[in-house]
């Protein structure tokens, strides 16, 4: 059966998605458009490109993550200089290991730029916070930027949506007509589960994926000081855009995998605690299928 499916961002707890998709190839589902923010563009990604669950099992049991925290030579020798030039690079890492690694990926199944898979398949959200704006690449990339769509580069685009603030280096696109530069962040901060992108064009049964707990997203929030007002803020724009979709959709579109033993950003993740993940995404996506199946009836 055919779906198309959104996935969410939550860095390392993404692993999650490997054990959905298996359970969704043994259901008989697959994917024919696909949507994503951060780690969840870059499944998505992966998805289009034509891997297969355990082909992706395998490529990230033995990923070392934490080969992506790249930063300047002086710095891997004198570590508090990452945090002296942060305020001029705007994160602690390149990012650029990242995107290589994910090229490579991309170019063993042939796909190298946008124009390399069929259209309107893929969908990869950033922030264009010079623009102020959400950006969807490729959509976007002609009417904001003058960028021909079918050269530009996946990894590109997967690099740009992944820049966490103040983690990864953002990314900054061109204008090729005005000449302005844009810097682009982690589409989590404006939409981090983009489940509207396909709402107006609804072609087929959609499923969405969100790496967290529901009980979230209605949670009185406690604000005593000023770190609590930053962290709420932030919390806010994260969510709210996102919100008024998962309200209306929650009963039959959205599998949530609530992790909380796990950091976004832990990128020393054991081998033992992937297994867990993919597990977890396994098991409450086989769980989810009875429902979903129903409600297609």
């Amino acid at each position: 059966m055919k779906i198309d499916g959104v996935f969410s961002g939550g860095g390392i707890k993404a692993f999650v998605f490997i054990g959905a998709l298996k359970a969704l190839e043994e259901e008989g589902y697959s994917f024919e458009r696909v949507a994503g923010t951060s780690a969840g563009a870059l499944f998505a990604s992966l998805i289009v490109a034509g891997f297969q669950s355990d082909e992706l099992e395998e490529i990230f049991l033995s990923l070392e993550v934490d080969q992506f925290l790249d930063q300047s030579s002086i710095g891997k020798y004198f570590p508090f200089v990452k945090w002296i030039t942060l305020f001029s690079t705007m994160g602690l890492y390149k990012g650029k290991r990242f995107e290589k690694w994910v090229a490579a990926l991309l170019e063993e199944k042939g796909i190298h730029s946008f124009g390399d898979i069929e259209s309107d398949r893929l969908k990869i959200i950033a922030a264009d916070i010079t623009l102020n704006k959400v950006v969807v690449f490729p959509d976007d990339l002609k009417s904001n930027y003058h960028i021909e769509p079918s050269y530009f580069p996946i990894s590109r685009a997967i690099r740009s949506s992944v820049s966490i603030p103040y983690f990864f280096r953002p990314t900054r696109l061109s204008n090729l007509l005005s000449r302005k530069i844009s810097v682009i962040v982690d589409g989590m901060i404006l939409s981090n589960f983009p489940l509207w992108i396909f709402e107006q064009d609804k072609k087929r049964p959609i499923l969405g994926m969100q790496l967290t707990d529901p009980s979230i997203l209605s949670k009185n929030v406690r604000i005593d000081n000023s770190v609590d007002l930053l962290k709420a803020m932030i919390g806010t724009m994260r969510r709210a855009s996102d919100q008024k979709y998962i309200s209306k959709n929650i009963a039959n579109q959205i599998l949530f995998f609530p992790i909380n033993n796990v950091s976004g950003t832990d990128f020393n993740i054991s081998v033992e605690k992937k297994k867990e993940l993919i597990a977890t995404g396994y098991n409450r996506t086989k769980l989810h299928l009875k429902t979903f199946r129903k409600n297609r009836a």
